[in-house]
């Protein structure tokens, strides 16, 4: 692939030890493709959600959505606090 000189010099800077500029490419391309692929299925659920609002008019208060990812949050949080935490002496 040709990029500019710049770029190359650019992209080169920021290689870790042993990792090539092909290594480097082939990784960011995939988590673009990831990036793109769950982005394109969000769109699509948000889609089929506002399609189905149309519909039937039903819908869930904000506030309840909000209460349920803080709680989602709040449990992650503690799950990972408890893995983490250094061992006591």
């Amino acid at each position: 692939m040709r990029v500019e000189p710049q770029l190359r010099a650019d992209l080169e800077a920021v290689l870790r030890d042993g990792e090539t500029l092909s290594e480097f490419l082939e990784t960011t391309v995939r988590q673009a493709v990831d990036y793109r692929r769950m982005q394109a299925e969000l769109d699509a659920r948000a889609e089929a959600a506002w399609s189905r609002f149309q519909r039937t008019g039903d819908a869930v208060p904000a506030s309840d959505v909000v209460a349920e990812m803080r709680d989602r949050l709040e449990a992650r949080r503690r799950e990972l606090q408890g893995r983490h935490r250094p061992p006591k002496a």
